[in-house]
């Protein structure tokens, strides 16, 4: 696979469409570390976000002929990683336990490096729609009406939820530092 594929998303996705399986692979290299970052998030498991992984490609690759594209690609892939992910969740519950793993390093660390255990443990005391949308918005990078889009909300309850998020972090002691003007 060349690492340097200079076809837009739309592009691979024409040609995919078209019947040409080899623009699959660009697709695949441009998306999976993302997928699996947000894969891991969801299960905090090595092994259940590879299968998640895996479902969401198979799923995408399903799509065609015929798939057409709406929004980006991460907008279209978010629900479909969430979704699998709690159903893969729901699976293992009929399965023993086990405790989760930490992250792999082969995975994208930049939301695990993100900051100390402080601001972990007080985004991990966020209600799950508000802690959804900031990890969407500053980790995964994505525009607000990306989130609304992917979450199927409406844009103002997603301005809602960053917002009533960032105020419970800026009043919490332990994180304030991250919300000093530099």
């Amino acid at each position: 696979m060349d690492a340097t594929e200079a076809r837009s998303d739309l592009e691979l996705i024409a040609a995919l469409n078209r019947g040409d399986t080899a623009a699959y692979a660009p697709l695949y290299y441009r998306y999976r570390a993302w997928v699996h970052r947000l894969a891991w998030r969801f299960t905090q498991h090595e092994a259940d976000a590879q299968d998640v992984l895996q479902e969401t490609f198979l799923y995408l690759a399903r799509k065609f002929p015929g798939f057409t594209l709406t929004a980006s690609m991460t907008t279209f892939l978010y629900p479909v990683v969430k979704n699998t992910a709690i159903a893969v969740r729901k699976r293992k519950r009929r399965e023993p336990t086990m405790a989760p793993e930490a992250l792999p390093e082969s995975a994208d660390q930049s939301a695990a490096d993100a900051g100390p255990e402080d601001l972990q443990v007080v985004l991990a005391g966020l209600n799950s729609e508000c802690r959804e949308v900031v990890l969407m918005r500053f980790v995964d990078g994505m525009a607000l009406e990306e989130i609304a889009t992917a979450l199927q909300i409406p844009l103002g309850t997603v301005k809602s939820r960053l917002h009533r998020a960032l105020a419970e972090l800026r009043a919490d002691a332990r994180v304030q530092e991250y919300f000093a003007p530099v």
